[in-house]
């Protein structure tokens, strides 16, 4: 089981790989789409709910995000961001966050510059392996991405509150 804090303020996720389960489906028309679980949909909704702050940062830009944004009136959503630790920095100033007051979740080395910005460090069972090699007190989730992964963090979540 995750060891989380009622401490945690914040949840802020990469997106593809986390909320997908990385995978991307091409039409003939190279449009893309990917699939979501409506478990981790669900799970966005009861930490917003229970009053965690949530919000995402993603490599890619993708109208999907907007999603997320709409449905939940989330400010803090960021597509085509190379630089996630500079971006999660600006939201942990802008809400006076500390680093025991925000969990970020990655699956891919690109999330590295995130995680050393904070305490509560989850990637889904299907991460990257060398994330468990170079990011300290890791901790990994039941669930794989796009499969209950956000879902089961939200319910020990909840749970603390």
């Amino acid at each position: 089981m995750l060891k989380l804090s009622k401490n945690i303020k914040m949840v802020v996720s990469d997106f593809d790989g986390v909320f997908t389960d990385g995978s991307v489906y091409l039409s003939e028309k190279n449009e893309v789409q990917k699939k979501l679980n409506f478990k981790d949909i669900m799970g966005v909704s009861l930490m917003i709910k229970a009053g965690i702050g949530f919000g995402i940062i993603s490599g890619e830009k993708s109208e999907i995000l907007n999603y997320f944004k709409d449905k939940f009136n989330v400010e803090e959503i960021h597509g085509g961001i190379r630089q996630k630790g500079i971006v999660l920095d600006e939201i942990m100033k802008k809400y006076n966050l500390k680093s025991d007051e925000v969990l970020y979740i990655g699956d891919d080395i690109n999330d590295i510059p995130a995680f050393e910005l904070v305490d509560f460090k989850i990637a889904p069972k299907n991460l990257n392996p060398i994330l468990s090699v170079k990011v300290p007190d890791l901790q990994i989730t039941e669930n794989y991405g796009g499969n209950g992964a956000i879902r089961e963090i939200a319910d020990i979540l909840v749970n603390l509150a």
